[in-house]
């Protein structure tokens, strides 16, 4: 079972503050998106999808503060204090998702390599066009696994998203992470390294490089 990238994940610590980051860093605004009422989180997307990256979208994120608390811990360490200590300073890249055919499969495949990525749960979000579902693997606790380097692996329904997204005028140019079991990466190309991402990103304002949040930046 090969696994996509599917999408990149800028968290913020409010929806209208990473609405303008984009604008400012990349030169457009995201569009589209909703609420997940699993997460009481909600979201925007911008279209990324060229060649060698096909059916790839970037999500901006945030916390709903309309929606009740989630019982649960949400995804993306959107809980921790320390990720919104990192928020407060503005939002920044901190995960990526990337899709797999059986996302219980291959959660299993990387609990034998050591890495737990949680249960696969089922999820949805109302659309103008109709209701997405996926399954998607999320740790009880919420954490991102080598605090994001390791994605979140979804395994979507019929829809995609990025099949109704509009162009955007940004497309990914680079996308490789870097880590030390690359096998973890089923049909992926992954450097054997420091664990890291490296996303550089052709917008409306140039080349721009995405560094990934982590806590001991």
């Amino acid at each position: 079972m090969s696994l996509q990238l599917d999408h990149l994940v800028i968290a913020a610590a409010s929806l209208a503050e990473g609405e303008a980051w984009c604008e400012a860093a990349l030169g457009v605004r995201p569009s589209g998106g909703g609420k997940h009422g699993l997460m009481s989180t909600h979201n925007r997307l911008l279209q990324l999808s060229g060649p060698g990256f096909p059916r790839c979208y970037l999500e901006v994120i945030a916390i709903d503060p309309e929606a009740p608390p989630p019982g649960r811990a949400r995804w993306f360490d959107l809980d921790q204090p320390q990720m919104h200590a990192r928020l407060a300073q503005g939002p920044g890249l901190v995960h990526w998702v990337a899709r797999s055919t059986d996302v219980a499969a291959t959660q299993a495949d990387w609990l034998a390599l050591g890495w737990d990525a949680g249960p696969a749960v089922a999820a949805s979000r109302m659309t103008p066009t109709g209701e997405l579902r996926w399954r998607i693997a999320v740790r009880p606790d919420g954490a991102r696994l080598m605090q994001g380097v390791l994605p979140l692996l979804i395994e979507w329904g019929e829809v995609h998203p990025s099949d109704s997204l509009p162009p955007s005028g940004v497309h990914l140019l680079e996308f490789r992470p870097m880590l030390a079991q690359p096998e973890l990466l089923a049909g992926m190309v992954a450097d054997v390294g420091e664990a890291d991402l490296q996303v550089r990103l052709q917008t409306p304002r140039g080349t721009v490089s995405l560094p990934l949040l982590r806590w001991s930046d």
